[in-house]
């Protein structure tokens, strides 16, 4: 148990796939719970001690409407819901009305906003399962079309058709459901039609195939807005081992998958190192995988930064220390502080 505790507080170092500096010097808060901690503002990165989430930057916090028909498929919005709470957004619900509905005949929901009452929101996510009750109602697709200062729209499965109607995707490139490709394409013929794509990103317009594709589509938007790293640590949180990091059809220059760090120099880490009370952590790279620490049985994974600079599942930095030789010869929790020494 020492061991995990150790590790739970050190788990900080590198992955495949870079992204900016780790934030030292804004404001964080902790994603939405519904609890007191959700008022409270972070000087630095870490885990909120109230309910151990994982506080992200106050400025890369957006808010997110899903809207909801009545026979909306659970897993749609589920799973993109789970997605975007984790890393720190602020998620409401909206419907035509505030009446009950049923997610697939199962599950009632009682939405928090109707379109007549509904707040202003940074992104508009749409969900299949009865898609139609959606974008055959006139005064949803006038809702759709009006709401100002969009930053992004998000689709799953056959929440693409809502897109659609509302000329969202006119001139656009999209996918859906595998059922609903040809529907779609026949229907809305400026919309080209892509049938093998997990998820397209048009840059200010990601639209995601079916029901699981969802969780995809939300975890690459996580990683547009805030660095893989983000979405690589929600994808661990939900236990998502599965995940094809940026398997979909990218349309923007916008890429956070990009390499800044060749896969041999990972292994510049790779090493036992000392830590508190005589404790070690052996660090490992994978090519599928890349970085990763084990303690004991269990393999927890590492995040890159930049240069010698890491980050672990909760968002903690480490600083790896180097020799005038450029070796790496341990490292740091804080930058100036104590040098745990690589062992070999």
């Amino acid at each position: 148990m020492k061991k995990l505790v150790v590790l739970i507080i050190l788990l900080t170092f590198p992955v495949m796939y870079s992204q900016t500096n780790v934030e030292t010097s804004t404001a964080y808060i902790c994603p939405p719970c519904n609890s007191t901690c959700d008022e409270a503002i972070h000087t630095q990165p870490g885990v909120c001690s109230h309910c151990n989430m994982v506080l992200v930057p106050k400025n890369k916090s957006k808010t997110i409407a899903f809207y909801l028909q009545d026979g909306v498929e659970v897993l749609d919005f589920a799973g993109p819901m789970e997605v975007f709470a984790y890393a720190g957004y602020k998620v409401f619900t909206v419907s035509e009305k505030e009446d009950p509905i049923k997610s697939q005949s199962i599950l009632k929901i009682i939405p928090e906003f109707s379109i007549e009452n509904a707040p202003k929101a940074d992104i508009l996510a749409f969900f299949g399962g009865n898609a139609s009750a959606a974008y055959t109602n006139p005064k949803v697709i006038e809702w759709v079309q009006k709401q100002p200062d969009v930053q992004y729209h998000f689709s799953v499965c056959t929440g693409a058709f809502i897109l659609a109607e509302a000329g969202v995707l006119d001139g656009k490139v999209a996918t859906t459901f595998h059922d609903a490709l040809d529907n779609l394409k026949d229907n809305y013929p400026t919309v080209d039609v892509r049938y093998d794509a997990r998820f397209v990103d048009n840059g200010k317009v990601i639209t995601t195939a079916g029901i699981s594709a969802g969780i995809d589509g939300a975890l690459h938007l996580v990683a547009k807005l805030q660095g893989v790293n983000a979405a690589k640590r929600t994808a661990y949180y939900m236990e998502y081992d599965n995940w094809q990091v940026g398997d979909g059809l990218l349309l923007t220059t916008a890429n956070p998958y990009q390499k800044t760090m060749p896969d041999t120099a990972f292994k510049d880490f790779e090493g036992t190192y000392e830590y508190k009370e005589g404790s070690e952590i052996v660090i490992k790279y994978d090519p599928e995988t890349g970085l990763q620490v084990l303690v004991g049985n269990t393999l927890y994974p590492l995040y890159h930064e930049n240069n010698d600079i890491f980050s672990d599942v909760r968002s903690e930095p480490v600083f790896f220390k180097r020799n005038k030789a450029n070796q790496i010869i341990g490292y740091a929790i804080n930058e100036t502080g104590n040098v745990f020494k690589k062992l070999n």
